[in-house]
């Protein structure tokens, strides 16, 4: 490798302080919100950005951003096209991980669990909220599918523009949401030399055991 390679330049030291046992709530989602509050107060971009990963009928994973908008003990809650890759991928396999990575400072939480779909009545809740742009944009894309051009899409805003016009934009019957529910809970604190701090709560009835794990 070169000396100015810029993946060794990119190389960064962790310095944040030591996270400890008793540092960390008894609850995985109190815990969970004590350091996304965190993250909301020190990352000025979408805090809440998230990666999904999950698994098609053939066992191939796939992996992309999406934004949580809501979370509390039931799980964590994200807004999709329902004929959308991910959604295709959901409906087949259940199982999906959520990985949130906040470099400033210096964490990354790990969640697995199983995806269930939300009802009609909470996805119409949320859309309401939307900004007018994004809700005619739901209606607009054909998510995952393949696009002939951007003029295309271009031409289908305008056509949704002109059919709502005047009045409010429904909620689609092809857009919802789905709750992650949490089996799994992995809080990540960088430290120096790579010897991180893992502490994982797995969920035993209505309560979490908390474990150690080896950077």
């Amino acid at each position: 490798m070169a000396d100015d390679d810029p993946i060794d330049q990119s190389r960064r030291k962790y310095v944040r302080g030591p996270l400890e046992q008793e540092h960390l709530d008894a609850d995985a989602i109190v815990q969970f919100q004590q350091w996304f509050e965190e993250a909301c107060e020190h990352i000025e971009i979408e805090p809440n950005a998230m990666t999904l990963a999950t698994v098609d009928g053939n066992g191939a994973p796939a992996v992309r951003i999406v934004l949580l908008k809501f979370f509390d003990r039931d799980g964590f809650l994200f807004f999709t096209n329902l004929e959308s890759r991910k959604a295709v991928h959901i409906e087949n396999n259940r199982e999906v991980a959520l990985l949130f990575w906040w470099p400033e400072l210096q964490r990354q939480i790990e969640i697995n669990g199983v995806a269930e779909r939300i009802s009609s009545v909470e996805a119409a809740k949320y859309f309401v909220t939307r900004p007018r742009g994004s809700q005619l944009g739901a209606w607009v894309s054909h998510q995952s599918h393949v696009l002939t051009s951007r003029k295309a899409l271009e031409m289908k805003l305008d056509e949704m523009k002109r059919k709502f016009a005047n009045r409010k934009v429904p909620l689609p019957s092809f857009w919802g949401g789905f709750r992650v529910v949490p089996r799994a809970i992995e809080f990540w604190q960088g430290q120096p030399d790579r010897l991180h701090d893992r502490f994982q709560y797995v969920r035993e009835g209505e309560g979490w055991r908390i474990q150690r794990l080896a950077p």
